[in-house]
Order: structure tokens, then C-alpha cells, then sequence
């Protein structure tokens, strides 16, 4: 093959790809980092509050994804990016994890103790626990911006945390699924029985965080070692 058949346009199309193709990958790579130091600090502290016999750990389990590169290109046509630098101001849900509690009082605990480290700076909390989306979504959304030290230099990364009971979880789950095989044209009916469904969670949440509630109440009363 020709000196000019390597120049020629399919070439330089192709290797303008590999160029926003291996550019793509940095970027991602720093968000893949970001997710990783998050999710140590998460696991530390479940770690720690299940050995601590005096507390009751808050952290049921948790889940991390990094947005795949189509959904990610999707919502950045949908939010009007056009370089990387837009994606990284407008998109904050590229790494995201969620943690799960059992009560709704474990999920603001949490919240507290990631607000404290002092290493996470808070960009953004949406409180979807004390003021629901219409469709009846309840959740603590927490946008933070953690350090990544690389070899020359220190990049800040923001990752997006999901704090939710047990209940919740399960709703959005199936939210989740409804919306996806309706292509989000859901209908009116589904729409009313998963508004119903939310609020018989919420009712289930409130009844669980009383009985949790009494029995602590009850077994401290009865236990001198923790009086």
C-alpha cells in the first residue's frame, strides 16, 4: 500500500476517532478513579460502624456504577455539550454510588458522616426524602467533589451518592423498569398504582423507624451496660 493511501481521508477520519476515542477514555479513567476513592471512604465506614458493638450499622449495602459512554453521549446531546469541559460542568451523575439503609433516620446519619469528611467538598444535596418528586421518588441526592492524585497532578472529581431506605430502593427499582419498558410514556394507570405503591412506602418506612425506635428504647431500658 501506497505513502498516499495511508493519508488519505478514511486515515484522517480514522485517526481523528482514535484521537476523541483515547480522549474519551482519559476522561472516563479520572471518573472511574474518583468512584474508587469514594467508594473506600464508604466501605471504611461501614466497615468501622459494624464492628462498633454500640451502634447499629446504617449501611445495609452498597452499589456504584460509572455511566456507560452511549448514555453518557445521550445526555450530554440532551444538556447541549459540546467538548469534555462541558460534560464535566453539566453532567454530575457519571460516577455515582448508593448506599442503602434500613431506616430513614440511618439515611440522614450517613449523610452527616460523608458531609464530614474533610477531604469531600459538597457541591449540591437534593432532599427527595423530605420533598418527593411527583411521581412519589424518595431518596437524599448528594453531589461531592473528591480529590484524584495522579502522578503530575491533582484532579477534583465529582461523584454523585444515593441515600435511600430499603423500601425506596425497591420503588425506584421497579420505577425504574416501568419507565424503561414504556420508554418513559408510562401509562396514566401505572402512573396511579406506582403513586399509591410510594405512599404505602412511605407508610412502611415510617412503621419500621417507630418499631426500630421502641425496641432501642426498650433494650436500652432493660441492658445496664448501656445505660
Amino acid at each position: 500500500m501506497s505513502s498516499s493511501d495511508d493519508d488519505g481521508p478514511d486515515s484522517e477520519a480514522a485517526n481523528d476517532f482514535l484521537s476523541v476515542s483515547e480522549e474519551l477514555e482519559g476522561f472516563l479513567m479520572l471518573y472511574r478513579f474518583g468512584l474508587e476513592e469514594m467508594m473506600t471512604k464508604v466501605n471504611i465506614l461501614k466497615q468501622e460502624l459494624t464492628h462498633t458493638a454500640s451502634y447499629d450499622c446504617p449501611i445495609e449495602h452498597v452499589t456504584f456504577r460509572l455511566k456507560r459512554t452511549t448514555a453518557l453521549a445521550e445526555k450530554a446531546r440532551r444538556l447541549g455539550c459540546t467538548s469534555l469541559e462541558d460534560v464535566r460542568e453539566l453532567v454530575s451523575d457519571i460516577a455515582g454510588i448508593r448506599v442503602v439503609c434500613s431506616f430513614v433516620s440511618d439515611a440522614y446519619t450517613v449523610l452527616e458522616m460523608l458531609q464530614r469528611q474533610p477531604d469531600v467538598r459538597v457541591v449540591q444535596i437534593k432532599d427527595y426524602i423530605a420533598d418527593p418528586k411527583p411521581s412519589g421518588y424518595k431518596s437524599l441526592h448528594l453531589i461531592v467533589e473528591i480529590p484524584v492524585f495522579l502522578s503530575d497532578r491533582t484532579e477534583r472529581v465529582r461523584v454523585e451518592i444515593q441515600i435511600r431506605t430499603v423500601a425506596m430502593d425497591f420503588w425506584a427499582s421497579l420505577e425504574h423498569k416501568i419507565h424503561y419498558k414504556y420508554q418513559r410514556a408510562v401509562p396514566e394507570r401505572l402512573r396511579d398504582e406506582l403513586a399509591g405503591v410510594a405512599a404505602a412506602t412511605d407508610r412502611l418506612d415510617q412503621q419500621m423507624e417507630q418499631l426500630h425506635r421502641d425496641s432501642r428504647g426498650t433494650r436500652e431500658s432493660r441492658d445496664p451496660a448501656t445505660r
